[in-house]
């Protein structure tokens, strides 16, 4: 690098923002120093390296992450993702950011969440295989169905949890359909999982809208993301009437001011593995030009820390969804709140996901079977009430709404700590 280049930017650490997000919550709440100093530490980390055999006969050594937050209010519970850039920082975050998402939504779990250092992208179905299964294989000790349940996250899907299922129920030697959730039906996984955080993201910004006036037909909305939260989230906001004017993937996407077909967007997307924007009557559009895009609600749904005090000033949504995990800094909050954008925080926006996964868990428990209108029926009144609390502690206490579901969630954890006691 020559002397006049301007380096880089250090990357955010996740863990850090976690904890400052923590710091600020806790202020505004009468929690022993003590008991908050336990509940926000993790309760156990591990880091494991593995060899995978690859499809050219190589060896290669890779590493994964599991962290275990806290489980004071029942059992772990949290994701595994596939990323080239995961590490013990990032899984610390979400893994905490997960127990608090558990509480604000009153379901019975505790935080974990887990990570390979891998590019999924480059590897094939077996390779992914192989890598699943002898990661799952160092993380037995720590797993149950009882104990911590993984599911889904970035580069995982239905079938990366049905090989889990499959080497652990190996390993104990009988099914244990509820050692994940996200599974495919066919295994025990449950109807409306796979849109339960998309939809939740939907539900939490109508109220959004409905709180502020703001009329979801025709409402312009931006998407950063087309997975299963972004792209569910942008047919269920196209289905309502909703102008989509973006949306995209890690390597970028399209923007059409008068509204984007989402249904033609996210099939070519399927199809081709990226957006082509002249088959879609639309311009290409990168993510950071995404983010700064003039609309009522804007969805980021796809990484941590995309949203910082250095674009913060340019963000012209009126309300920000938070669809992805740690999507927004608390320098950029602080910045997002003076401007007057209506923010609701991923740990209620996104909280759907873990909602049907209790509901999926308590299905594989019991041996039941719930129709779909009964898990959307039930994910509705869940977020919805959750929400309305949040908004309530908002407006008592006069603070953003990040605060105030925080401070929801900590004090449920605080409460339930505080009546377990510390043995001995």
């Amino acid at each position: 690098m020559s002397d006049t280049q301007t380096p880089a930017p250090a990357k955010l650490n996740p863990a850090t923002m976690a904890r400052q997000q923590v710091e600020l919550a806790a202020k505004q709440l009468d929690i022993d120093p003590g008991v908050l100093q336990k509940i926000t530490a993790t309760k156990r980390e591990l880091t494991v390296h593995f060899p995978v055999r690859m499809d050219d006969g190589s060896l290669r050594m890779f590493t994964g992450y599991r962290v275990q937050h806290n489980d004071t209010r029942g059992p772990f519970k949290g994701g595994i993702r596939y990323h080239p850039d995961t590490d013990l920082d990032e899984v610390r975050a979400l893994a905490m950011w997960m127990t608090w998402k558990a509480a604000v939504v009153h379901i019975p779990f505790g935080g974990a969440k887990g990570g390979v250092q891998c590019n999924p992208k480059e590897m094939s179905p077996h390779e992914l295989e192989r890598l699943t299964r002898r990661f799952t294989w160092e993380l037995i000790p720590v797993l149950g169905p009882e104990r911590d349940i993984p599911a889904p996250d970035v580069y995982t899907n239905p079938q990366v949890m049905a090989w889990i299922m499959d080497t652990y129920s190996i390993m104990h030697g009988h099914t244990v359909p509820g050692i994940v959730t996200g599974k495919p039906l066919e295994l025990g996984g449950s109807l409306g999982r796979f849109e339960a955080t998309g939809r939740g993201v939907f539900i939490t910004a109508s109220e959004a809208a409905r709180h502020l006036g703001l009329n979801i037909e025709g409402a312009r909305v931006v998407v950063q993301g087309s997975g299963n939260v972004g792209g569910v989230a942008a047919r269920m906001f196209a289905r309502a009437g909703a102008k989509v004017l973006a949306i995209s993937d890690s390597r970028g996407g399209v923007h059409n001011p008068h509204g984007l077909d989402v249904e033609r967007v996210l099939s070519c997307k399927n199809q081709y593995q990226c957006f082509i924007s002249d088959r879609l009557e639309a311009s290409d559009i990168t993510n950071a030009e995404l983010l700064e895009l003039d609309c009522d609600i804007l969805i980021p749904a796809a990484m941590e820390c995309v949203i910082t005090k250095d674009n913060a000033p340019r963000v012209r949504a009126r309300i920000v969804v938070e669809g992805a995990n740690g999507p927004t800094t608390p320098e950029a909050d602080e910045m997002l709140h003076d401007a007057g954008v209506f923010m609701v925080p991923d740990i209620l926006a996104n909280a759907g996901g873990v909602t049907v996964s209790y509901f999926e868990w308590v299905q594989n428990l019991q041996n039941l079977l719930w129709s779909e209108d009964e898990i959307d029926s039930r994910l509705s009144g869940i977020m919805r009430k959750a929400f309305s609390e949040v908004l309530a502690i908002s407006h008592q206490k006069k603070l953003p709404m990040r605060t105030a579901a925080l401070m929801l969630g900590i004090d449920r954890v605080a409460k339930a700590q505080e009546l377990r006691g510390v043995y001995p």
